[in-house]
């Protein structure tokens, strides 16, 4: 069953989320949801940004996070842009993740195959 078509929302049985790999690399660590910009402003080691999508006025923080997960957003779009330029493992498109992932779950972005798995 593809999770990323069929969304019961918290549904529990949701343990891999698919997507479009923007930059490789993997990471583990904690999500921090990203809805405001606000939101970006903490200096925790090893969050894993999990944001609709970003904009320019996220930019300044987006180095603090060891990766960048979107629910929107293809090769061209910002958070893949500042992704590489920044080095850091990206994955884009997902359309779930922030329905899904909540605040302090430990997740594994493997951004070589554009899976993020709930651990």
């Amino acid at each position: 069953m593809d999770h990323n078509l069929i969304l019961s929302k918290n549904d529990p049985s949701i343990n891999e989320i698919k997507g479009q790999v923007a930059y490789k690399g993997k990471v583990k660590g904690k999500v921090r949801l990203g809805f405001l910009v606000s939101d970006l402003k903490v200096n925790i080691k090893n969050l894993i940004l999990v944001t609709p999508m970003t904009t320019i006025n996220h930019t300044p923080y987006l180095k603090n996070f060891s990766a960048i997960v979107t629910d929107e957003g293809g090769l061209t779009c910002h958070a893949s842009v500042v992704a590489r330029e920044f080095k850091k493992p990206c994955i884009v498109g997902t359309k779930i993740a922030t329905k899904v992932l909540k605040n302090g779950d430990l997740v594994e972005v493997d951004a070589n195959c554009g899976i993020i798995r709930k651990l």
